[in-house]
């Protein structure tokens, strides 16, 4: 599950809330509890080959933003750490 907390350990407190509406210090604050419904959505999502569709939504931002919180990128860095 380290796999999973690692990214969540390592939000970035001081962004504002992403797409999503979830606020990196809860996250972070939420990191324990949040760690077996995050694997089960994304080893879902890894054997069925299926994304989400807010995953697969880009939200166009006319201003440079530079690191967009959303759950999509956890499991972005997830599969990169895996596959890498």
């Amino acid at each position: 599950m380290e796999i999973i907390s690692d990214p969540l350990h390592h939000l970035d407190i001081h962004n504002s809330m992403g797409p999503g509406g979830n606020h990196p210090t809860a996250l972070r604050e939420l990191v324990e509890a949040l760690i077996k419904p995050f694997s089960i959505i994304y080893q879902q999502s890894w054997l069925t080959g299926e994304v989400l569709v807010d995953y697969r939504l880009a939200n166009v931002m006319p201003i440079y933003n530079k690191e967009e919180l959303a759950l999509g990128k956890v499991m972005e860095q997830i599969i990169l750490s895996v596959i890498a």
